[in-house]
């Protein structure tokens, strides 16, 4: 049982929602002491479907003491209009910064629904699923021989978040990311591994606290040597050294998100991604 407050939001838009969806969470954050219960309205395109979006909206309202949030992005005025008649708390995205940007740029807004959906942002997805296959292509060390097709090489030990890093990245990015694991036997030899040594520019690594990597490891193979604290600490220590000694950058991922490693890496290798 929950001893949070209770509040509806609705996302509505003439589209996929997205924007409305991230904006609205990155907003609905700053209030831990709320439970937000979410409702998506996405492709609101024609007043009727507004009409019913409307009566949705005050349905919650009567079901409860607390009026709805609804944070929208229509582009038809009209269609505004018939969502603002609702009994609902609102946020109008679009409203909020299209008009300052108007008067600031000196020109209207197109005004176009979809607007995202140009053949320069085709060209941009059609890139990050060509990077996304790429990652799954080359995920874990699988072929090396595409390395010189990459734009990042993440390393680090086993369960260190290699993998769901280079799908973020390709998702997110449009980078394309392959990664290596290193090897018990990579670590015996304290080198770095050969095929990496032609791309030692293009290596990021990721390191983790033995002890979080121990309690991953065991979820994976529990009791088992390779889940072990001592064989992590091992592990880790000898994979920092290697690091440290190529001059390789790195981050610690124990207890950041993907979304943090993903922009930190960004942020220090000053990949822009969408290469193609």
């Amino acid at each position: 049982m929950t001893n949070k407050l209770q509040r509806s939001v609705f996302f509505v838009s003439d589209s996929t929602g997205l924007t409305s969806q991230k904006l609205g969470n990155s907003l609905l954050e700053q209030f831990p002491e709320y439970e937000f219960d979410y409702h998506i309205c996405p492709y609101v395109d024609t007043e009727e479907k507004a009409v019913l979006v409307v009566e949705r909206i005050n349905s919650a309202v009567a079901e409860s003491e607390e009026r709805p949030l609804v944070i929208e992005t229509i582009i038809n005025k009209d269609i505004r209009r018939i969502i603002a008649s609702c009994n609902g708390f609102m946020l109008d995205v679009l409203d909020t910064f299209l008009k300052p940007l108007e008067q600031e740029l000196g020109v209207p807004s197109s005004h176009m629904v979809g607007r995202a959906q140009s053949l320069n942002q085709d060209m941009k997805y059609k890139g990050r699923i060509d990077a996304m296959n790429f990652a799954l292509d080359n995920d874990d060390g699988a072929k090396i021989t595409r390395y010189d097709e990459a734009e990042l090489i993440l390393i680090g030990v086993s369960r260190s978040g290699k993998t769901p890093t280079c799908i973020y990245l390709a998702l997110q990015g449009g980078v394309f990311a392959a990664n290596y694991p290193m090897t018990e036997e990579d670590l015996t030899v304290g080198r770095l591994p050969k095929p990496l040594e032609p791309y030692k520019d293009r290596l990021y690594g990721l390191t983790i606290d033995p002890k979080v990597l121990s309690a991953i490891r065991n979820e994976r193979k529990a009791n088992s040597r390779y889940s072990s604290l001592m064989q992590c600490e091992d592990e880790v220590r000898v994979t920092e050294m290697m690091f440290q000694r190529y001059q390789i950058p790195y981050i610690d991922t124990s207890r950041i998100s993907v979304e943090e490693i993903a922009t930190r890496i960004l942020l220090d290798t000053g990949l822009r991604g969408h290469r193609r």
